[in-house]
Protein backbone atom coordinates (compact mmCIF):
# COMPACT_ATOMS: atom_id res chain seq x y z
CA UNK A 1 0.00 0.00 0.00
CA UNK A 2 1.00 3.64 0.17
CA UNK A 3 0.07 5.50 3.33
CA UNK A 4 2.69 8.25 3.49
CA UNK A 5 4.89 10.07 1.01
CA UNK A 6 6.97 13.21 0.51
CA UNK A 7 7.06 16.06 -1.97
CA UNK A 8 9.99 18.39 -1.40
CA UNK A 9 10.67 19.85 -4.84
CA UNK A 10 10.17 23.54 -5.47
CA UNK A 11 6.86 24.76 -6.80
CA UNK A 12 8.58 25.73 -10.05
CA UNK A 13 10.17 22.28 -10.41
CA UNK A 14 6.77 20.61 -10.02
CA UNK A 15 4.95 22.78 -12.55
CA UNK A 16 7.79 22.45 -15.07
CA UNK A 17 8.33 18.70 -14.61
CA UNK A 18 4.65 17.91 -15.17
CA UNK A 19 4.09 20.60 -17.82
CA UNK A 20 1.35 22.31 -15.84
CA UNK A 21 -0.49 25.07 -17.70
CA UNK A 22 -2.64 26.33 -14.84
CA UNK A 23 -2.48 26.27 -11.05
CA UNK A 24 -4.28 27.87 -8.17
CA UNK A 25 -2.58 30.94 -6.75
CA UNK A 26 -2.36 29.63 -3.20
CA UNK A 27 -1.41 26.05 -3.98
CA UNK A 28 2.32 26.64 -3.48
CA UNK A 29 1.66 26.67 0.27
CA UNK A 30 0.56 23.02 0.11
CA UNK A 31 3.52 21.63 -1.83
CA UNK A 32 6.63 21.30 0.33
CA UNK A 33 6.03 18.35 2.63
CA UNK A 34 8.08 15.58 4.24
CA UNK A 35 5.28 13.43 5.67
CA UNK A 36 2.03 13.58 3.71
CA UNK A 37 -0.72 11.50 5.30
CA UNK A 38 -4.23 10.27 4.40
CA UNK A 39 -7.14 12.72 4.75
CA UNK A 40 -4.79 15.66 4.19
CA UNK A 41 -4.95 18.00 1.21
CA UNK A 42 -2.41 17.10 -1.44
CA UNK A 43 -1.62 18.38 -4.94
CA UNK A 44 -2.37 16.56 -8.19
CA UNK A 45 -2.09 17.16 -11.92
CA UNK A 46 -5.15 16.55 -14.08
CA UNK A 47 -6.58 17.60 -17.42
CA UNK A 48 -9.11 20.43 -17.27
CA UNK A 49 -12.21 20.51 -19.52
CA UNK A 50 -10.36 22.84 -21.91
CA UNK A 51 -7.56 20.30 -22.31
CA UNK A 52 -4.94 22.15 -20.25
CA UNK A 53 -3.02 20.50 -17.45
CA UNK A 54 -3.82 22.00 -14.06
CA UNK A 55 -2.30 21.59 -10.61
CA UNK A 56 -5.09 21.28 -8.06
CA UNK A 57 -5.62 20.51 -4.36
CA UNK A 58 -7.39 17.22 -3.59
CA UNK A 59 -8.17 15.46 -0.33
CA UNK A 60 -6.38 12.11 -0.05
CA UNK A 61 -9.02 9.40 0.37
CA UNK A 62 -11.42 9.00 -2.54
CA UNK A 63 -15.08 9.85 -1.92
CA UNK A 64 -17.27 8.34 -4.67
CA UNK A 65 -19.64 10.78 -6.32
CA UNK A 66 -22.56 8.50 -5.42
CA UNK A 67 -21.76 8.47 -1.69
CA UNK A 68 -24.70 9.56 0.45
CA UNK A 69 -22.50 11.34 2.96
CA UNK A 70 -19.37 13.51 2.50
CA UNK A 71 -17.12 11.09 4.37
CA UNK A 72 -14.45 9.00 2.71
CA UNK A 73 -13.44 5.65 4.16
CA UNK A 74 -9.79 5.21 5.17
CA UNK A 75 -9.61 2.19 2.87
CA UNK A 76 -10.02 4.41 -0.21
CA UNK A 77 -6.56 6.00 0.06
CA UNK A 78 -5.35 3.20 -2.23
CA UNK A 79 -6.94 1.32 -5.13
CA UNK A 80 -5.60 -2.07 -6.23
CA UNK A 81 -4.37 -2.12 -9.83
CA UNK A 82 -5.89 -5.55 -10.43
CA UNK A 83 -9.45 -4.48 -9.57
CA UNK A 84 -9.49 -0.70 -10.03
CA UNK A 85 -11.48 -0.94 -13.27
CA UNK A 86 -14.19 -3.03 -11.61
CA UNK A 87 -14.68 -1.77 -8.05
CA UNK A 88 -17.74 0.51 -7.76
CA UNK A 89 -15.77 3.14 -5.81
CA UNK A 90 -13.16 3.51 -8.57
CA UNK A 91 -14.40 2.30 -11.96
CA UNK A 92 -15.93 5.62 -13.13
CA UNK A 93 -12.86 7.55 -12.08
CA UNK A 94 -10.59 4.99 -13.75
CA UNK A 95 -12.44 5.55 -16.98
CA UNK A 96 -12.81 9.34 -16.89
CA UNK A 97 -10.88 11.00 -14.03
CA UNK A 98 -7.25 9.93 -13.86
CA UNK A 99 -4.55 12.15 -12.42
CA UNK A 100 -0.84 12.34 -11.58
CA UNK A 101 0.14 12.71 -7.94
CA UNK A 102 3.61 14.31 -7.75
CA UNK A 103 6.05 12.89 -5.20
CA UNK A 104 9.76 12.38 -4.65
CA UNK A 105 9.62 9.50 -2.18
CA UNK A 106 7.32 7.37 -0.07
CA UNK A 107 7.34 5.42 3.19
CA UNK A 108 6.51 1.81 3.96
CA UNK A 109 6.46 -0.14 7.21
CA UNK A 110 8.16 -3.53 7.47
CA UNK A 111 6.79 -6.17 9.83
CA UNK A 112 9.62 -8.15 11.48
CA UNK A 113 9.41 -11.32 13.56
CA UNK A 114 10.43 -10.68 17.15
CA UNK A 115 9.96 -6.90 16.94
CA UNK A 116 7.00 -5.09 18.47
CA UNK A 117 7.11 -2.11 16.13
CA UNK A 118 7.17 -2.15 12.36
CA UNK A 119 10.30 -0.63 10.86
CA UNK A 120 9.63 2.39 8.59
CA UNK A 121 11.55 2.73 5.32
CA UNK A 122 11.90 5.61 2.89
CA UNK A 123 11.93 4.74 -0.81
CA UNK A 124 12.79 6.99 -3.75
CA UNK A 125 14.17 6.89 -7.27
CA UNK A 126 17.94 6.43 -7.35
CA UNK A 127 18.56 10.03 -8.37
CA UNK A 128 16.02 11.47 -5.94
CA UNK A 129 14.08 13.08 -8.77
CA UNK A 130 10.38 13.88 -8.94
CA UNK A 131 7.97 11.21 -10.15
CA UNK A 132 4.22 10.66 -10.34
CA UNK A 133 1.97 8.12 -8.69
CA UNK A 134 -0.94 6.91 -10.81
CA UNK A 135 -3.98 8.50 -9.22
CA UNK A 136 -7.73 8.84 -9.64
CA UNK A 137 -9.88 11.77 -8.58
CA UNK A 138 -13.57 12.32 -7.89
CA UNK A 139 -15.93 15.20 -7.20
CA UNK A 140 -18.71 14.80 -4.64
CA UNK A 141 -21.59 17.27 -4.55
CA UNK A 142 -24.35 17.55 -1.92
CA UNK A 143 -27.77 16.35 -2.98
CA UNK A 144 -30.80 18.68 -3.04
CA UNK A 145 -31.65 19.59 0.53
CA UNK A 146 -28.25 18.43 1.79
CA UNK A 147 -25.82 20.95 3.26
CA UNK A 148 -22.16 21.15 2.44
CA UNK A 149 -19.77 22.18 -0.32
CA UNK A 150 -18.43 20.12 -3.24
CA UNK A 151 -15.44 17.98 -2.27
CA UNK A 152 -12.70 16.78 -4.61
CA UNK A 153 -10.75 13.74 -3.49
CA UNK A 154 -8.24 11.22 -4.81
CA UNK A 155 -6.65 7.81 -4.39
CA UNK A 156 -3.24 6.32 -5.23
CA UNK A 157 -3.16 3.06 -7.22
CA UNK A 158 -0.99 0.26 -5.83
CA UNK A 159 0.40 -2.89 -7.43
CA UNK A 160 2.66 -5.86 -6.59
CA UNK A 161 6.00 -5.06 -5.00
CA UNK A 162 9.17 -5.17 -7.07
CA UNK A 163 12.35 -6.92 -5.92
CA UNK A 164 13.49 -3.91 -3.87
CA UNK A 165 10.18 -3.54 -2.07
CA UNK A 166 9.34 -7.22 -1.55
CA UNK A 167 11.36 -7.67 1.67
CA UNK A 168 9.62 -4.58 3.08
CA UNK A 169 6.02 -5.03 1.89
CA UNK A 170 4.14 -7.04 -0.73
CA UNK A 171 2.58 -3.94 -2.35
CA UNK A 172 3.89 -0.65 -3.68
CA UNK A 173 2.41 2.46 -5.29
CA UNK A 174 2.31 2.62 -9.08
CA UNK A 175 4.98 5.02 -10.32
CA UNK A 176 4.18 5.95 -13.90
CA UNK A 177 6.72 6.15 -16.68
CA UNK A 178 6.76 9.81 -17.87
CA UNK A 179 6.09 8.50 -21.39
CA UNK A 180 2.67 7.39 -20.11
CA UNK A 181 1.59 10.75 -18.70
CA UNK A 182 -0.26 11.92 -21.81
CA UNK A 183 -2.31 8.73 -22.10
CA UNK A 184 -3.03 8.54 -18.39
CA UNK A 185 -4.26 12.14 -18.30
CA UNK A 186 -6.40 11.84 -21.43
CA UNK A 187 -10.04 11.62 -20.22
CA UNK A 188 -11.11 10.52 -23.71
CA UNK A 189 -8.87 7.43 -23.64
CA UNK A 190 -10.91 4.49 -22.34
CA UNK A 191 -9.05 1.34 -23.45
CA UNK A 192 -9.06 -0.65 -20.24
CA UNK A 193 -6.33 -3.15 -21.08
CA UNK A 194 -3.99 -0.43 -22.30
CA UNK A 195 -4.53 1.61 -19.15
CA UNK A 196 -4.06 -1.35 -16.83
CA UNK A 197 -0.84 -2.28 -18.64
CA UNK A 198 0.62 0.97 -17.26
CA UNK A 199 -0.04 -0.13 -13.68
CA UNK A 200 3.06 -2.26 -13.22
CA UNK A 201 5.84 -2.30 -10.61
CA UNK A 202 8.55 0.29 -11.24
CA UNK A 203 11.99 -1.20 -12.08
CA UNK A 204 13.73 -2.11 -8.83
CA UNK A 205 17.19 -1.23 -10.15
CA UNK A 206 16.09 2.39 -10.59
CA UNK A 207 15.05 2.79 -6.95
CA UNK A 208 16.73 2.90 -3.55
CA UNK A 209 15.52 2.52 0.05
CA UNK A 210 16.77 3.08 3.58
CA UNK A 211 15.55 2.68 7.13
CA UNK A 212 14.20 5.77 8.90
CA UNK A 213 13.17 6.38 12.49
CA UNK A 214 9.67 6.01 13.93
CA UNK A 215 9.56 9.80 14.01
CA UNK A 216 7.66 9.47 10.73
CA UNK A 217 4.91 7.49 12.46
CA UNK A 218 3.35 10.69 13.77
CA UNK A 219 1.45 12.54 11.01
CA UNK A 220 2.17 15.84 12.76
CA UNK A 221 5.91 15.27 12.34
CA UNK A 222 6.49 16.95 8.98
CA UNK A 223 10.19 17.74 8.84
CA UNK A 224 13.46 16.50 7.38
CA UNK A 225 14.01 14.16 10.34
CA UNK A 226 11.31 11.89 8.87
CA UNK A 227 13.60 10.69 6.10
CA UNK A 228 17.02 10.75 7.75
CA UNK A 229 18.70 7.30 7.49
CA UNK A 230 19.29 5.20 10.58
CA UNK A 231 21.83 2.38 10.79
CA UNK A 232 19.90 -0.20 12.81
CA UNK A 233 16.32 -1.38 13.10
CA UNK A 234 14.17 0.15 15.79
CA UNK A 235 12.24 -2.26 17.96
Amino acid sequence: MCGRYSLKGTFEDITENFKVDRRLRDIAKAVLRYNIAPSQQIVAVRTAPDGLRELVPLKWGLLPSWSKEPKAEYSTINARAETVAEKPAYRAAFKHRRCLIPADGFYEWQARPGFKLKQPWYIQLTGGELFAFAGLWERWEPRPGQSGEPIETCTIIVTDANALMRPIHDRMPVILDPAAYDVWLDPAFHEREALQSLLRPYPADEMTAWRVSTHVNGPKNDDAACLEPIEEDEG
